[in-house]
């Protein structure tokens, strides 16, 4: 991150959408960051099996996305197909906000891989899953975007089907455990994930995409080791390092559950709006539970078909109404210089 650019003007780094990326590539982002996202109960899961700590966890995925990206990043720069911007010169604002939103994506991610550990992949989820909804309301509170027909129905239809598609996990047979710490961990990332999202919308537009998801990715790595200092935990965090067999999966989790879904959800939100991405973003949990029940035995039930059927179809209702030219305006997207 030494190759600096001058920062440009918040009106600069606004720009349409549609002319540099499609609403179709925008969704596509979306959807492919939420599949990976999905990954990460069962891989969460195998980890802790090994014998890692849920904090251990969230260190080791935010340090190896983070390398993965910085080195992407670099090999962008030296190409000259991107340039980074300077902290120092961007407005104490922008500063801000950017180090806000890092802060709720550690503790999302904190709040959620504890979950993992005390319920099952599906009900964490559920709980978790409430944030489309919270950002909706949330954005038509500030006026940033209309909660119309058409968000409403594609709103509604993704709910109900992330709902049927978690819906054998709530029967006792399915092997649901109940716990109240973990149901209100999920419920506390969901609502950081609202606030990151909303921040993230036009928060810190001056910075790059990939330059503002390795910030977000450092300071967990950060609040992660300081975590475990002051919990006396370090040795969790070693852990890897005395059982290598783990570091594969610990690769395979920081490269594809954390650098390249974070990098398409924040351009996701950049780029069809917060409302929209977080509606999409509930195809997590059809992956998610379709990977839980076949890697962890977690029941799986037909009327969970009918719940992504649902989830795909307010995509594609979404997708519909993101032709209409006034309806991309009115995602307020953003779209930074530079390319990253």
């Amino acid at each position: 991150m030494s190759t600096p650019s001058s920062a440009p003007s918040a009106a600069a780094a606004r720009a349409v959408v549609p002319a540099t990326h499609p609403p179709l590539i925008g969704f596509g982002i979306v959807l492919g960051a939420a599949a990976l996202f999905g990954t990460l109960g069962p891989l969460a899961r195998f980890a802790y099996e090994a014998g890692m700590e849920p904090g251990a966890f969230v260190a080791w995925r935010a340090m190896v996305g983070l390398t993965g990206l910085g080195l992407f990043i670099a090999w962008r720069v030296r190409r000259g197909a991107a340039k980074l911007v300077r902290f120092g010169d961007l407005p104490r604002r922008t500063r801000t906000m950017l180090l806000a939103a890092a802060v709720v994506a550690f503790t999302l991610n904190l709040a959620m891989f504890i979950a993992f550990d005390r319920i099952t992949v599906a009900l964490a989820l559920l709980g978790f899953y409430t944030y489309p909804a919270m950002v909706a309301v949330v954005n038509l509170a500030l006026g940033r975007e209309r909660l119309d027909r058409t968000r409403l129905v594609a709103l509604a239809l993704a709910i109900l089907g992330m709902i049927a598609v978690v819906a054998s996990q709530l029967d006792p047979d399915g092997g649901i455990r109940l716990d109240a710490i973990g149901i209100g961990l999920a419920l506390g990332a969901a609502v950081s994930q609202t606030i990151f999202v909303v921040i993230s919308r036009d928060g810190y537009p001056e910075v790059p995409t990939a330059q503002a998801t390795m910030v977000v990715l450092l300071v967990t790595v950060v609040c992660s080791i300081g975590l475990a200092l002051a919990t006396g935990s370090v040795a969790s965090i070693a852990y890897p390092l005395s059982t290598p067999s783990v570091l594969p999966l610990l690769l395979f989790t920081g490269i594809f559950a954390a650098a390249i879904p974070s990098l398409g959800f924040l351009t996701g939100i950049r780029t069809i709006g917060g409302t929209r991405a977080g509606i999409l973003m509930l195809f997590e949990p059809v992956v998610g539970v379709a990977l839980a029940a076949w890697l962890l035995g977690e029941a799986l039930a037909p009327i969970q078909a009918l719940g992504a059927g649902a989830i795909l179809a307010a995509a594609v209702v979404l997708q519909r109404a993101a032709r209409d030219p006034a309806a991309d305006a009115d995602a307020g997207a953003v779209v930074v210089s530079g390319g990253l």
